[in-house]
């Protein structure tokens, strides 16, 4: 009845069980908290290019060019015993005649728990282009960029959170001139 195997099952078992407890606990002591923190982003120069899209057909599309980007946020509230990581990225969100709602992700960098919490980075290129699958970027007075993050933790939910702050661009309604590059 009491063999040895069925002492060590009853000992892992037990193990198992406590572990999940603290798991549980460790989830429930940061579940409340908002994640939240203040966004002041930048915008430098931005140009509004007509050029050949070579990833699906040979249509023109818009691309628009949004040079030197400024990007400051402090995460240190954010960051807690639970985090490990926060995984950043700056969208630009806009309406066109085609789609009500547009989402393009321009740039992304992962926070560790060891790296600076202060991001203040004065001048950044986008990482990604920004198309439009028609020609809605041309004019565009409501191009909205928000800085977003999803909380990496040790223990619970994966929270997608918004910053609080964003910045609107007007693009311009004229193309610019395109030297065979994008």
């Amino acid at each position: 009845m009491n063999t040895v195997l069925g002492r060590l099952n009853a000992a892992f078992a037990y193990t198992l069980t406590v572990m999940a407890v603290l798991t549980f606990m460790c989830f429930l002591s940061t579940y409340y908290n908002d994640d939240l923190a203040d966004v002041n982003i930048k915008v430098g120069s931005v140009q509004v290019k007509n050029v050949a899209d070579f990833t699906t057909t040979r249509e023109r599309k818009d691309l628009a060019i949004i040079n030197n980007l400024g990007v400051k946020v402090d995460l240190s509230q954010v960051f807690n015993w639970n985090v490990k990581e926060i995984f950043l990225y700056l969208t630009a969100e806009y309406s066109s005649d085609v789609n009500a709602l547009n989402q393009v992700v321009l740039w992304d960098k992962i926070v560790m728990r060891e790296d600076a919490q202060r991001i203040d980075i004065p001048s950044v290129d986008p990482e990604y282009y920004f198309f439009d699958d028609s020609k809605g970027l041309i004019g565009n007075e409501n191009v909205t960029l928000t800085l977003s993050w999803n909380v990496i933790p040790n223990a619970g939910r994966l929270p997608r959170v918004q910053g609080l702050g964003s910045t609107t661009v007007k693009l311009p309604s004229t193309y610019a001139h395109s030297s065979g590059r994008i």
